[in-house]
């Protein structure tokens, strides 16, 4: 259930099924997380639930409400909920993951509260915590755009969210314990997911024939890209992680670790039953699910050939990726989003390169940042800066670039960013696979996608008139990405791999965006509920402001 207020009333829906609410809203939630069996057919296996849901509860709101969401931790293990794709506005200590927020022991409960401040469109919330995405935990979150803001595209007739993964048939558990060993994940996935299931033909939806349906399409696996097709359909893009894009048709389109797209479908063919395609990417084999995409009139399944590229096709891939724009002439959470501030205008103050590497260290494998693995401290960082507790990390303790020669080291990560600095940062990768980068608290603009080594030749081939806004970006094999940064938000930001393992074995580090100004005009001060642990364990909490 979930509890809001309308003039001055309490109101009660379930999670499921709430459209029309007050913009600026307080919507309540009640979330009870629990081990359960994920029933599937021939492989059940133990996963993680959210008030007996696999996935959780879905999120429905509009821009500016206020989210208070009330975890209970039944698990015998500490647990904590990150918002992927969700700004945070001054407030990273809501951002739920371990170097801003202490986990809920089990047994506890942590009230999340925080606004969904100026964003529209479609994101997924999951467990941040070792591998414990892989059991589940997660869920879609929506945020509609407020009545007297116009949407570039006409009101489908159905909204189906598709939250799509790999998975493994061993537990999160059991993987987590191959990494705590010093070895590696298997490349390939055991099979993939749909909405929880992940066994062919097991997911069905129903729709009119001439109609047109909206698909919110997810990411939410551990380290495999992913195809998505309804066959002898077309996908008209709409949306990627709340930016309105420019409306390209696409047979399928490819989906990275992380990564968030909406799309419209006209069922504009004769009405039989088509398959709906998710399959792997760039692994060397093909593995995949399908789903049922039933006419409501329907005569019976039409066998239709896939249009899907080659599973191996970088080439493919990224001319797709340099072909997803933003429309410039739609509204965003507000009219006129792009107004006198336009980034391919701002003046660059400072230039990141990242680069991915992998080693053993001390006979264990490790993966990390400009030579940087990674290490958790014994207290989050964010507690940790406002307490001004000493010795827990170091600004500073990674470089603005990657030094040859220099091996990798295990450190607390942390680099240090003035408030409202305009960065440009070139995620280099020199490895054989596909990576996929995320930054919390911020969306991005991707300038730049090119094989080859990055130079400052290469900024004559940026895209700066309507390079698309997102929170998580893929970097091809032996290629780079460039993408610009407008540091507006201050607080400790997370920029991970999105590939779960690596993240876990060091492939991460935190930004710390930084104001003398000491104002909640900046950052909000710490919650009166925040909890506390490591060193930060006997502060007193009475003292909240910076």
């Amino acid at each position: 259930m979930r509890w809001w207020l309308n003039g001055g009333i309490w109101m009660m829906m379930t999670t499921t099924i709430i459209y029309f609410v007050k913009a600026g809203d307080t919507l309540f939630y009640n979330w009870r997380v629990t081990y359960g069996e994920i029933p599937l057919r021939t492989l059940p296996r133990r996963g993680i639930l959210i008030n007996g849901q696999f996935p959780g509860p879905e999120i429905r709101s509009l821009t500016n409400d206020n989210l208070v969401i009330n975890v209970h931790n039944d698990l015998d293990e500490p647990f904590l909920l990150s918002w992927n794709g969700v700004h945070m506005r001054k407030n990273s200590y809501q951002d739920g993951v371990y170097g801003t927020t202490c986990p809920i022991p089990p047994g506890k409960n942590y009230t999340y509260d925080f606004q969904v401040k100026d964003q529209v469109g479609s994101y997924f919330y999951f467990p941040s915590l070792a591998l414990q995405k892989l059991a589940g935990g997660y869920g879609s979150l929506r945020i509609y755009s407020l009545p007297r803001i116009p949407v570039p595209f006409p009101e489908p007739a159905g909204d189906f969210t598709f939250l799509i993964g790999d998975w493994y048939r061993r537990n999160h558990t059991t993987l987590k314990k191959i990494l705590d060993g010093g070895r590696k994940l298997p490349t390939m996935p055991d099979g993939v997911m749909i909405n929880g299931q992940g066994l062919s033909s097991v997911y069905s939806i129903t729709v009119d024939k001439g109609k047109t349906y909206r698909f919110r399409l997810s990411n939410v696996g551990l380290q495999t890209s992913l195809n998505f097709e309804i066959l002898g359909h077309q996908l008209k893009l709409i949306e990627v992680e709340g930016t309105h894009t420019v409306q390209s048709m696409y047979t399928s389109l490819d989906i990275h670790v992380g990564q968030t797209y909406s799309v419209l479908v006209t069922m504009d063919q004769p009405p039989q039953n088509y398959s709906i395609v998710v399959s792997t990417r760039f692994i060397g084999a093909d593995v995949g699910v399908d789903s049922t995409l039933h006419y409501s009139n329907s005569k019976g399944h039409k066998i239709v050939p896939s249009r899907a590229p080659d599973p191996n096709d970088i080439e493919w891939s990224i001319k797709q990726a340099q072909s997803i724009r933003t429309n410039l002439t739609a509204s965003g959470p507000r009219t006129n989003p792009q107004g006198s501030y336009h980034y391919g205008k701002m003046k660059i103050s400072r230039t990141i390169i990242l680069e991915s590497s992998v080693a053993l260290v001390e006979r264990k494998q490790r993966y990390a940042i400009n030579g940087v693995s990674f290490v958790p401290p014994d207290t989050p960082l964010k507690l940790a800066d406002h307490f001004k507790i000493k010795n827990v990390f170091k600004v500073g303790s990674i470089p603005d670039k990657p030094r040859r020669g220099g091996g990798m080291r295990l450190d607390t990560s942390v680099m240090g960013a003035h408030h409202n600095a305009f960065l440009e940062i070139i995620f280099q990768n020199r490895e054989k696979i596909v990576q996929s980068y995320h930054l919390d608290g911020y969306n991005f603009w991707v300038v730049g996608i090119k094989k080859g080594i990055w130079s400052h030749a290469s900024r004559r081939e940026y895209n700066l008139k309507d390079a698309i806004s997102r929170s998580t970006t893929q970097v091809y094999p032996e290629s780079w990405t460039a993408i610009y940064v407008a540091l507006d938000n201050v607080g400790m930001w997370n920029l991970r791999s999105q590939f779960w393992a690596r993240q876990y074995l060091g492939q991460q580090f935190y930004l710390r965006v930084y104001s003398p100004v000491h104002s909640p005009r900046d950052e909000y001060p710490l919650p009166k509920n925040a909890l506390l642990c490591g060193r930060a364990s006997n502060k007193n909490m009475s003292i909240i402001t910076p």
